[in-house]
């Protein structure tokens, strides 16, 4: 049985791919900063509390999940942290920004660090979660977009590295409901395809490229967002 690590997967999109993996028929693990979401996960899914930032817990936890399922096939980085309130530019402190590069850019390459070997062993495959603000921004998303776009470059970076043997590839989730918002009908509506993402829309992108029907796909970034980076918008 194949067996795939999703990071952050306790909540939101991360435990969409988590379900949708183990209706797969994956051995699916999941890594969590917040222990308090273990009592939430479906009991076939390995809880590993772990902090993705933390380079011997990412070494340690690689090593238990090949060690207890015998192999890993897909390593899903979504685990992220998102931007609520910051602060413009100037007034933006080092210590924020460092926050989200370590999270969202040097922990999926962590991640990918130490579960290369294994992925090699059976022509494994690595998603990276970014997002759209990798290529369009809202003020004061600096350090967010930032890390995003890092994360983007580091896919085909790694895809470039890594081919044959492991595929790499990106995912840009655009407005995806993860029910921690109100939303109005306009929300929806400005959507090109009528409605905002729902978390198993990423999760259905997620288990196609680490499927063997995407085999000929390696270091793209594929913007999942109902049409709105390509529309059009001023004010009038």
């Amino acid at each position: 049985m194949k067996t795939a690590l999703v990071t952050g997967g306790g909540k939101g999109i991360g435990a969409a791919i988590a379900r949708h993996l183990l209706a797969q028929n994956y051995s699916v693990a999941v890594v969590e900063l917040d222990a308090s979401l273990k009592k939430s996960q479906p009991p076939e899914v390995l809880f590993i509390h772990a902090d993705v930032r933390n380079e011997h817990a990412v070494k340690n936890f690689i090593e238990q999940i090949h060690k207890q399922f015998g192999r890993i096939d897909a390593l899903i980085n979504n685990a992220g942290l998102l931007p609520d309130y910051l602060p413009s530019p100037e007034n933006l402190p080092l210590e924020t920004w460092k926050a989200f590069i370590d999270t969202n850019l040097s922990a999926p390459f962590l991640c990918s660090k130490y579960a290369i070997p294994y992925l090699r062993q059976h022509r494994g495959s690595i998603v990276n979660i970014a997002s759209t603000r990798a290529f369009q921004s809202e003020p004061n998303d600096t350090p967010y977009a930032a890390s995003k776009g890092g994360l983007v470059s580091l896919t085909q970076s790694l895809a470039i590295s890594l081919g044959p043997a492991i595929r790499v590839n990106c995912i840009c989730p655009g407005w995806i409901d993860t029910g921690h918002e109100k939303i109005r009908e306009i929300d929806q509506t400005q959507h090109p395809v009528g409605r905002i993402g729902k978390p198993e829309d990423i999760a259905a992108m997620a288990a196609f490229l680490i499927s063997e029907q995407a085999g000929f796909i390696t270091g793209q970034s594929f913007l999942v967002d109902g049409g709105m980076t390509k529309k059009m918008i001023y004010v009038e």
